[in-house]
């Protein structure tokens, strides 16, 4: 006995989703500065760290505990002074950030990172 046969055809949901999704990401690649799109490919960078060091420490193990924790924060704190930059060198943010100029977002976020880095070197014990 056969059974029923399954549509080809993709749902009404997941079509609008397929297109909404494509608008969004050729939006993102016409309208987005290329050194937002670098921030953007760093930030990425940083996430996917973090959930594979996560990963690491669940699956395989948590020794020694205080490595792994520095090496989260600092996936963290990259990802939060990045994020920070990319708001401050943002063109449709300049009205909010009118003192600071994009050198000067990037030197906050170089001497941010050294700091960063710093507590988490000296973490690790």
């Amino acid at each position: 006995m056969a059974g029923p046969k399954s549509s080809s055809k993709p749902s009404p949901a997941s079509s609008e989703t397929y297109v909404a999704v494509s608008t969004l990401w050729k939006s993102y690649l016409d309208q987005t500065p290329d050194r937002l799109k670098f921030i953007d490919a760093f930030l990425a960078f940083t996430v996917l760290s973090g959930v594979l060091q996560f990963v690491y420490c669940v699956l395989v193990t948590n020794f020694p505990f205080n490595a792994f924790l520095a090496g989260f924060a600092s996936s963290v704190g990259q990802f939060v002074l990045t994020a920070s930059l990319r708001a401050q060198v943002n063109p449709e943010n300049r009205s909010e950030f009118k003192e600071v100029s994009p050198e000067r977002a990037f030197a906050d976020f170089a001497l941010g990172s050294i700091v960063l880095h710093f507590f988490v070197f000296n973490f690790l014990g």
